[in-house]
């Protein structure tokens, strides 16, 4: 049998139970794992913490469309409270594009996330408007992850892009690497990780086959044990968050098989 399906298989033949008991806390070092909830943008917000409860995560990264930023800080309060009442941990809110040029205009999007309790937002920002960020990052004390688009991001296309652009800065200022549109961008992601460092503050997991057309975690080309490896060799604190686009009016199953996969080969590295 390939390591490959080992991983896959004994994980799998777990899944019902595992989706029966609550997840342990990690211990220092472990790999955490979450949701963006982007995975499920064709969901209500209570129809999407149900399904990651269902996955068994404790962790979100929350999308707008769970959270509107259009809505009064009330509103949000208590969307957030929604998350937190149902024992989810929110690591931050995103990805939020910032396509403002002065500093009036971004402040919106630090009052939203202010408003949410979120200690981070994944952003996408242009390059000319990244000091002017910083500068509200150091105000609020909320951190930034820039997230990487791949080939069409003008901005910031791979993770080194984003490591140039913010290596002087605040230690608040970092990056959210995204597997997929590293990948894409023609960029060894084991390397990009390990440069990265202390600046990586979330991880995007998808996978992609070899036409590049996106498939559950563990059934692509993408080194997902490689990808572990490396982020528990470097004591990694983020969280692995899942980010599906595939599927988007039936996510579940996909996201069920690739945690399957993912929790197979972090249990199979600690072994």
């Amino acid at each position: 049998m390939k390591r490959r399906d080992f991983f896959l298989g004994s994980a799998a033949l777990a899944a019902p139970f595992a989706l029966q008991t609550k997840a342990a806390e990690p211990a220092s070092g472990d790999i955490r794992f979450g949701v963006a909830t982007y995975s499920f943008r064709q969901f209500s917000r209570d129809n999407c913490i149900r399904m990651i409860k269902l996955l068994n995560v404790e962790y979100a990264d929350v999308k707008e469309f769970h959270l509107p930023q259009a809505d009064p800080p009330k509103a949000l309060a208590a969307g957030r409270a929604a998350f937190d009442k149902a024992g989810l941990k929110v690591i931050g809110g995103g990805n939020i594009t910032m396509n403002e040029t002065d500093e009036a205009s971004l402040r919106p999007h630090f009052d939203y996330a202010k408003a949410c309790g979120f200690p981070m937002m994944i952003i996408a920002p242009t390059h000319d408007n990244l000091p002017k960020i910083e500068k509200l990052v150091k105000e609020y004390n909320i951190k930034i992850g820039i997230h990487n688009h791949g080939p069409e991001d003008k901005n910031f296309p791979t993770p080194q892009s984003v490591l140039d652009a913010v290596k002087s800065m605040d230690p608040r200022v970092g990056l959210c690497i995204d597997i997929g549109h590293t990948t894409l961008a023609g960029v060894d992601v084991v390397k990009a990780i390990a440069a990265a460092g202390p600046r990586l503050f979330e991880t995007h997991f998808r996978d992609l086959n070899a036409n590049h057309v996106e498939v559950a975690v563990g059934d692509g080309v993408i080194p997902i044990p490689a990808i572990f490896k490396q982020l528990m060799k470097q004591g990694y604190a983020g969280t692995c968050s899942l980010e599906q686009e595939m599927d988007g009016f039936d996510p579940f199953p996909g996201m069920q098989k690739s945690f399957a996969y993912m929790r197979g080969v972090v249990a199979g590295l600690k072994a």
